[in-house]
């Protein structure tokens, strides 16, 4: 299965720009068209800025960040079927079902979303937008007995309001 799942995901990258690694001073290349960053040394994250958003807003550990986003599995792209996005960016009205407490690796209502989804707040401000391509290991906590690659599609990144 994890076999399978390498391919998969090698093939959805080699339709995109790939960097294999962070950019030193971390200033990313952002737009649609800006390339797949592999943001950590097992390659089972890659990230594409669309935008960096708020720098000088950035999330704190600890803080609750809420989520907005479609994810497409990429197993069933490659496998060539018709796949069906889930997750919360086409309901506008709905954003607190999605949510992480940055930086905790404990809570459950945490861990179940997987560290992957976390890495792009290492690097850029509230508000951001990315694509995120997510292996299984570094994914939700259904996913990785499953070896489900996923790709999340705007995901964007934003403040808890109190």
């Amino acid at each position: 299965m994890l076999r399978d799942e390498e391919a998969a995901v090698n093939w959805y990258l080699a339709q995109h720009r790939v960097e294999p690694r962070v950019p030193e001073d971390s200033v990313f290349q952002t737009g649609s068209d800006a390339p797949f960053y592999r943001m950590n040394n097992e390659g089972s994250v890659y990230m594409r800025v669309i935008s960096r958003g708020d720098m000088d807003n950035r999330p704190k550990k600890g803080q609750t960040v809420y989520l907005r986003f479609m994810r497409y599995d990429i197993n069933q792209m490659y496998a060539g079927n018709t796949v069906i996005g889930s997750g919360n960016a086409e309901n506008m009205g709905y954003v607190n079902g999605y949510s992480f407490v940055y930086g905790n690796t404990v809570l459950t209502s945490t861990t179940q979303y997987g560290d992957g989804l976390q890495i792009p707040l290492d690097y850029l401000g509230y508000d951001c937008e990315v694509d995120l391509i997510v292996k299984s290991i570094d994914g939700t906590t259904d996913n990785i007995s499953l070896c489900i690659p996923y790709v999340y599609k705007s995901l964007k990144y934003f403040k808890a309001e109190y």
